[in-house]
């Protein structure tokens, strides 16, 4: 067609990897009809168009539209999207992309078009080229292809740092911070160089051990913002890693907090005195709300909005000004040690100090306020100072031993400094050294009781900061290899500069001055400065920008890290502070950050901030290291980190040693720090969004129950071990509106026997093909609807869904019970409901499932427990009064383990136990009831004994009527089955709800037949006498027989069969069914005379007994809230299921809950501890 293009459209092509225009032609193939379609440049049209570009096509005709509109690019665009995910699948697979670089399209014959249509010959790979079906795309491109999300992430400006930008010169400024400055020295005078050094060694080592598992971690994949969060959270999960992760986050903003309380003490204390509230005499006054712990505070909060205005500008800025703050970090450092070597050629240039014998005396007591330090030496005597003396006998007691004199307090490298402060000196509280305290307001004292572990604890902060290259890793532009190198040279490197302070501090400045932690022998001056050359304010200045450096890097990471966390929408109330601006700043968690770093300045001192955050690092820390050791040992697939030289012995010492410093420093912190971290983890499993990261938890968990698995021997588990692993399994319709009351019931009954503490798998039975998608999704949706439910209940297992085609339904349970399981980890005990209706019709009927499962159980050795009655089963009404549990055969004490653990939920604990004993009129209930009782006891069961006898020789008439009504009723059911099969044709779309014909053998036949009364029991047939006495003595012990042996208890011919109650019944039972004459019922008496004759006496005898045992059941337990009974052994055919069933109806008959249970004999209760 001819092309005249408005000047409002605009030519444009479709881009198949987003859906929009691009400025190039495609060729797309339909995966579905194979047909290729070359698609010259579509215009953008816009109600101003009126034809549009010209579409050839193989099968195309030209459609008209309407105008404005331009269908051909619209159905293009449509046909563009549905192909995206077969695009997307294709580009998995080996060879030629789908849609490559040289901008071909691969086609069905082997060849390709270019863009512009031009044949391009071959492919050699045509033969891996598969059909894509929409089946797998989706799961396929949700790895694959960005969403909007991730595209919108994308557009934020990354600043692209590089190594030394980035990662090292941000750690170095963040680990060199006050600390090192004004308690090195003092750690030192106290631990003496050894402890020091062994001090600096676990600190260091631990954090050298912390960097190599990071940069194990960080290069075994992509790290995206948020740093050691999301490590944590990508290897430990969502619960750990948030946990973890906002403890670092405290940890980062608790330490701006104390590197700005840091940086006050500096400035009000060596810097600029005067500036400080009160004057200089509120130096000392450092308690909690003392006046100096004011000027922190104050101070301090000024400072905090300061940086607070700088990080907001953004982190090119803060990046901008840390090589500034760095330098004159170095430059301190560098004066220190030039100051060593100044000191040692020209000892005389040290600072001089008084002491009286091994007393050091305040520079108060010997100099004015105005008096300059240098005059030390020059008043440091009783000649040229006479009111000295009168100060010492004041506070000490003029002793005539004790000489008064001035040292020099830096004598450099060259005198016994080094010597001195091999030894340690760990003064308490108040003391100027072991054991003799202190004049406090004249000497040098300890202000703390000092150990080794104290110094440990308020110097290990200065070691931390190493994971500040890895809280920026959003901002690096190849954080795989900006990380590793990075983060360990910055260790590296500021481990061998406090290694070397700490030789020269020791070697350089004499043990007495070290141990002046405020520098009160000085007036008041930093002790670290006095060793600095060319000038003390060199250090000062330094020290204190180091302080403020470390500040910035933490307020400018801490945000970040909080972006991180709620970005991930783990835990919702922090949903705020995913946002960011336009700039890629988070604003929002800046803020609070600040907030809560002044919540820290609060405190106002900096040692009690220090102790705070060490543990918070350490937690930190301790999880990093565990990551790699987890790795390390499963040899995940996944595990396949850049960075080599790791080893899981590594990061094993790693772990140890931060959890070592956390219980040797404060247990009771560590403790609190480790309470924190479980409760903010079990708030995220409760509360958080779910996530599946593929972390190392589930990996882990997944070895670990490998390994367990093969540990367990694949037989019959010892009795002491034997616990009921549920299978349950139904087959019910489902809808989306609708919840079948039977099914919930089921699942939360399941839930109240969780006592067991055993294996729960729930089994839903769905017809339809495996090979059909919509089957599939059914499944699906089945299968977490299932789950929903479980969860509901709290019912702890696993839910599974099986697709079964037509008249497979008995060989899918046959295979899935031979199957299910792994190993010694398979279910054992197969729970039921009773079914509700019955209908012999369809092989899948709710009744022909029920028999088949329980079939299929006994058949494959499992136990068996049938719930009968099961809409009436509560979920969380608490229940009073009986359960009551009917001893007729010994089954190994399942029923009475059952009850057991029913009464260990809340729904049945206020319910007491009962067992009867059902005895034969032959039997000593005395002895059977002190056995029962002792045996009881033994079993460690509180439950009340008692023994009920089962004496009736006649066949009543009732039995007979019975019986003969079962018999009519089955041949009846056997000629409908059989011309069903032969005329109807059973649809297999679907689950179809069931033609019911309920059944009930205690239902009234007709007129002919009169409906017997339980008060007719001594009523017998004409015929009756010719019973011997044998057969009649039998009678009561026929419960338990199998159908094909008269010998065996008689009952357990059946399979529960769906039944229903009259209307006068209870309500869970709907639906019997009367056999009338219509219906094959008796005609006449005469006729009914010879068929009572002739039936079977074995089934007369078990309907006897069955009449009999719920005549004995409803005398003792109509009033009982469940009652519970052995299950007779089911029949090995299905031809014998229908009499089995109606035995078990005239059992169960007007009870209102029951439980059928049949043991298989391995799951004996023992009497063993």
């Amino acid at each position: 067609m001819p092309v005249s293009p408005s000047a409002s459209c605009i030519p444009t092509a479709v881009n198949i990897e987003n859906g929009n225009t691009a400025n190039s032609a495609v060729t797309v193939r339909s995966s579905r009809s194979h047909t290729n379609f070359q698609v010259l440049p579509v215009h953008e049209c816009s109600p101003k168009c009126s034809f549009p570009a010209e579409v050839h096509s193989t099968n195309m005709t030209p459609v008209k539209r309407a105008p404005g509109r331009c269908p051909e690019r619209e159905g293009l665009l449509s046909s563009i999207n549905n192909l995206r995910k077969s695009a997307s699948h294709k580009l998995l697979s080996g060879g030629d992309h789908e849609w490559g670089n040289s901008g071909r399209k691969r086609n069905e014959g082997g060849g390709s078009f270019d863009f512009m249509g031009k044949w391009q010959g071959g492919d050699s790979l045509a033969l891996y080229e598969e059909e894509s079906g929409n089946f797998l795309n989706p799961y396929i491109s949700g790895y694959t292809t960005p969403g909007p999300a991730e595209r919108e992430a994308s557009k934020h400006k990354k600043a692209n740092l590089g190594v030394m930008l980035g990662v090292y010169l941000p750690t170095i400024q963040h680990i060199l911070g006050v600390t090192m400055f004004i308690r090195l020295a003092w750690c030192v005078g106290v631990a003496g160089i050894g402890q020091t050094f062994l001090m600096l060694f676990v600190c260091c080592f631990c954090t050298f051990l912390t960097c190599i598992s990071v940069s194990a971690v960080a290069t075994n994949g992509v790290v995206e913002s948020g740093g050691a969060y999301f490590m944590i959270s990508r290897n430990l999960g969502p619960e750990f890693g948030s946990a973890v992760g906002i403890l670092f986050y405290l940890a980062n903003t608790v330490a701006t907090a104390m590197y700005l309380v840091g940086g006050v003490e500096i400035l009000l204390l060596y810097i600029f005195p005067g500036l400080t509230i009160g004057g200089t005499e509120a130096h000392t006054d450092t308690g909690l709300f003392g006046m100096m712990s004011n000027n922190l505070r104050f101070y301090g909060t000024i400072l905090i909005l300061i940086e607070f205005v700088i990080v907001a500008m953004g982190v090119r800025f803060v990046q901008a000004l840390a090589p500034i703050s760095l330098v004159c970090v170095i430059a301190s450092i560098l004066a220190c040690y030039a100051g060593g070597i100044e000191k040692t050629l020209n000892p005389v240039s040290g600072q001089g100090i008084c002491m009286y014998g091994d007393h050091l005396l305040q520079a108060k007591m010997v100099l004015a306020e105005e008096d300059p330090i240098s005059e030390m030496c020059n008043m440091c005597n009783f000649t040229t100072n006479p009111e000295l003396y009168k100060r010492i006998e004041d506070a000490f007691g003029f002793d005539p031993k004790l000489d008064l004199y001035c040292k020099n307090g830096y004598p450099g490298y060259g005198s016994d400094a080094l010597i001195q402060n091999l030894g340690h000196t760990y003064p308490k509280k108040d003391e100027y050294k072991p054991g003799h305290e202190a004049s406090k307001g004249s000497e040098i004292f300890s202000d703390v009781d000092t150990t080794f572990f104290l110094i440990l604890a308020i110097y290990f902060p200065a070691v931390t900061g190493i994971f500040t290259g890895t809280n920026m890793s959003g901002d690096l532009e190849n954080p795989q290899k900006s990380i590793p190198a990075g983060t360990i040279a910055a260790q590296l490197t500021t481990s061998f500069i406090y290694f070397s302070l700490a030789l020269v501090f020791g070697a350089a400045i004499s043990p007495e001055l070290l141990r002046d932690k405020y520098g009160l022998s000085l007036h008041g001056g930093m002790v670290v400065a006095g060793l600095a050359w060319p000038s003390e304010w060199v250090l000062l200045i330094g020290s204190f920008l180091s302080t403020f450096g470390a500040a910035l890097q933490c307020l400018c990471s801490a945000p970040r890290l909080l972006q991180s966390i709620a970005k991930d929408d783990v835990i919702p109330i922090l949903r705020p502070f995913a946002i960011v601006t336009k700039k890629n700043e988070p604003f929002y968690g800046l803020i609070i950050t600040t907030i809560i770093a002044e919540m820290g300045i609060l405190l106002g001192a900096m040692d009690s901030i220090a102790e705070v955050v060490d543990f918070f690092f350490l937690m930190c820390y301790a999880f990093v290291n565990i990551i790699c050791f987890m790795h390390s040992v499963m040899g995940a697939p996944n595990w396949r980190p850049r960075f080599k030289y790791y080893h899981w012995s590594l990061s094993l010492l790693g772990t140890i040693l931060c959890f070592f410093i956390m219980f040797s420093t404060h247990w009771d912190y560590a403790i609190v720090s480790l309470a924190l971290c479980l409760l903010i983890y079990k708030y995220v499993e409760w509360k958080g969004a779910k996530k599946e990261w593929g972390d190392g938890i589930r990996g882990l968990a997944l070895s670990t129950a490998q390994y367990s698995l093969m540990k367990i021997p694949e037989r019959d588990p010892h009795p002491k071990n034997w616990r009921p692993q549920l299978l349950i399994l139904h087959s019910m319709p489902w809808s989306k509106e609708l919840v079948d009351i039977r099914y919930l019931n089921l699942i939360n009954f399941a839930a109240q026997l969780k006592a067991g503490k055993g294996l729960t798998m729930v089994v839903s039975f769905i017809r339809g093909d495996p090979g059909l998608e919509e089957d599939l999704k059914t499944a699906h949706q089945v299968k977490s609807r299932m789950e929903n439910d479980m969860q509901q209940s709290r019912l702890r297992g696993f839910a599974k869904t099986l697709l079964y085609n037509e008249d497979q339904i008995t060989g899918s349970l046959n295979a899935l019970i031979q199957s299910i399981g792994i190993g010694g980890l398979r279910p054992n005990t197969l729970l039921l409901s009773w079914p509700t209706q019955m209908d012999a019709q369809e092989s899948d009927s709710e009744y022909q499932t029920f028999t088949s499962k329980l079939l299929a159980g006994a058949l494959n050795g499992m136990a068996l427990v049938v719930a009968k009655g099961i809409t009436e089963f509560p979920s969380k009404v608490k229940l009073h009064g009986y359960l009551d549990v009917y001893w007729i055969v010994r089954d190994g004490g399942l029923c009475v383990l059952i009850t057991f653990l029913l009464r260990q939920s809340r729904v049945w604990r206020h319910c007491k136990i009962r067992i009867v004993a059902v005895a034969g009129h032959h039997e000593n209930n005395a002895k059977i009831k002190a056995q029962l009782k002792n045996y009881i006891y033994q079993l460690r069961i509180d439950a009340e004994v008692i023994v009920t006898e089962l004496s009736d020789p006649e066949l009543s008439k009732t039995a007979f009527e019975r019986t003969l009504l079962m018999e009519e009723r089955t041949k009846m059911l056997r000629h409908i089955n059989q011309k069903r099969s032969n005329d109807l044709s059973i649809s297999s779309a679907g689950y179809k709800t069931p033609n019911t014909r309920p059944m009930s053998p205690l239902a009234s036949p007709d007129n002919n037949v009169k409906s017997p009364t339980s008060d007719n029991k001594s009523e017998s047939l004409a015929d009756s006498n010719s019973v011997n006495e044998a057969e009649s003595k039998s009678v009561d012990k026929s419960l338990d027989n199998d159908v094909e042996s008269s010998e065996e208890k008689s009952l357990s011919r059946g399979d529960t069969a769906s039944v229903a109650t009259s209307p006068n019944e209870h309500p869970s039972e709907t639906h019997r069914v009367a056999f009338n004459s219509s219906e094959g019922g008796i005609n006449d008496d005469t006729e009914k005379a010879k068929r009572l004759k002739a039936l079977d006496r074995k089934k007369v005898h078990k309907m006897h007994g069955a009449i009999r045992l719920n005549e004995v059941i409803l005398e003792h337990s109509s009033e009982s809230q469940l009652v519970l009974f052995s299950l007779p052994r089911p029949p090995t055919t299905k031809e014998m299921v229908d009499d089995y069933m109606h035995y078990l109806e005239v059992i169960s008959d007007k009870l209102k809950r029951v439980l059928f249970v049949r043991g298989t004999g391995g799951e004996v209760i023992t009497t063993d501890s």
